[in-house]
């Protein structure tokens, strides 16, 4: 099958969690299906990037648009935009070049079906859909946004994300319904999106995980511990996790395990981050290899209190083989279960507590390294890309049937 995918923003480097469920089920679906990717992206003209895009991706096509990536340009792009009904995170990636591209290529039948990458890039997709077009619903959007509200300190940002969270229940729930089929990353998240609106078709492709590059490790020495954190450090839930842990669960840690180390392992640090830095605190900023800090965390540490989808952080240490203590929000919509795969703690007490039984207990942590392992093994990229390959050809398969979307249940993963 011939496969559009439109994506917002630059794909590479693979840096982030979408961009990493993104890349790695492209990669595989092009080895069976002529794939073309449509990148379009905003800020300064990068021609580096877009022949490397072309390189790892053969028929991938860039389009570079005036989207502003300064904050302070942004700032100023959102109030112009703020009269729009439809939330700011979906018209500053909504391009007139964009939009003509899609609407030419749908219209023409170069192409079996299309992907939506992202609620982000919907409305670059024509209200007719002459070809069955998919949407790739990462997260819930509008749960993410009223988390951001919920947990907000600034008065002044606390508005906008309330403002946004309220544009975008409505335009999710309208657009949900507008796709011929949409692909959820877990059944916590297709319910969320059925009580939006149930009369959608949601399908649920789980989130995979890249087993080659996060190989098991040996087992790390807990003499001196060294606790680690890996995500975007530049994206608020991270921010917030971060920050919550240094001022309620870390200094916890530091009585018990006074030589403890916790690192802060990710791009892009922003200055709340770079400010926790200390003796015990160790913020890298960008790396070369995440997996190099995972293979020698002692555990890891997901306390999330914000945030939709799933966090491929969770599977990616399970995949080397690392003990990790999450909160219930980390996580969401994964396939692991408390007391078997990780430990789940959502109070600061609790959290420390069940970091110190596992610094404590080597057998107890060789427990849930090895269940750890074994179940992220059950979910290769390989594996994830053939079911969403599938819920492509079912759509189109429904499509020329009788146009209605496709209705099928949620996918399960065998083991």
């Amino acid at each position: 099958m011939q496969i559009l995918w439109v994506k917002g923003g630059k794909l590479l480097p693979v840096d982030t969690g979408g961009k990493i469920r993104s890349y790695n089920i492209l990669r595989h679906l092009a080895r069976n299906h002529p794939v073309t990717l449509l990148s379009y992206y905003g800020s300064a003209r990068d021609l580096h990037y877009e022949a490397t895009i072309k390189q790892n991706l053969p028929g991938a096509e860039t389009i570079h648009t005036a989207a502003p990536e300064a904050t302070l340009a942004q700032s100023l792009d959102y109030i112009f935009r703020l009269p729009s009904k439809a939330p700011y995170a979906v018209t500053k990636f909504t391009d007139s070049k964009v939009r003509s591209t899609v609407r030419q290529w749908l219209s023409a039948r170069r192409f079996d079906v299309a992907v939506c990458d992202f609620l982000s890039a919907s409305l670059n997709f024509p209200e007719q859909l002459p070809v069955p077009a998919v949407l790739f619903q990462h997260n819930v959007e509008t749960v993410l946004w009223q988390r951001l509200a919920e947990v907000e300190a600034s008065p002044l940002r606390r508005l906008a994300y309330r403002i946004e969270a309220g544009k975008m229940a409505r335009y999710e729930r309208e657009t949900l319904a507008r796709f011929h089929s949409v692909i959820a990353v877990s059944d916590h998240d297709r319910n969320q999106m059925l009580a939006f609106n149930p009369n959608c078709s949601i399908t649920v492709v789980p989130t995979g995980v890249d087993t080659e590059q996060y190989g098991v490790a040996p087992p790390a020495s807990a003499s001196p511990p060294v606790v680690v954190f890996t995500g975007s450090m530049d994206w608020e839930p991270n921010l917030d996790a971060v920050e919550y842990f240094c001022r309620e669960i870390w200094p916890q840690v530091l009585v018990a395990f006074p030589d403890a180390r916790f690192q802060i392992v990710g791009r892009n640090p922003h200055a709340r981050v770079r400010r926790l830095a200390s003796p015990s605190v160790e913020v890298t900023g960008t790396v070369s290899s995440v997996a190099d800090y995972l293979r020698a965390a002692t555990v890891v540490v997901v306390p999330l209190r914000i945030g939709g989808g799933t966090r491929l952080k969770i599977f990616e240490a399970m995949a080397m083989g690392k003990a990790v203590i999450s909160t219930t929000i980390g996580a969401e919509g994964l396939d692991v279960v408390h007391g078997r795969d990780l430990l789940l703690a959502d109070t600061s007490s609790v959290f420390a507590e069940s970091i110190l039984s596992l610094l404590r207990d080597s057998m107890l942590r060789r427990r849930y390294e090895q269940a750890a392992a074994i179940q992220a093994q059950r979910y290769d990229w390989a594996r994830i890309a053939s079911r969403f390959a599938t819920v492509l050809s079912e759509a189109i398969s429904d499509f020329r049937a009788n146009g209605k979307p496709n209705r099928a249940p949620a996918l399960p993963v065998s083991s």
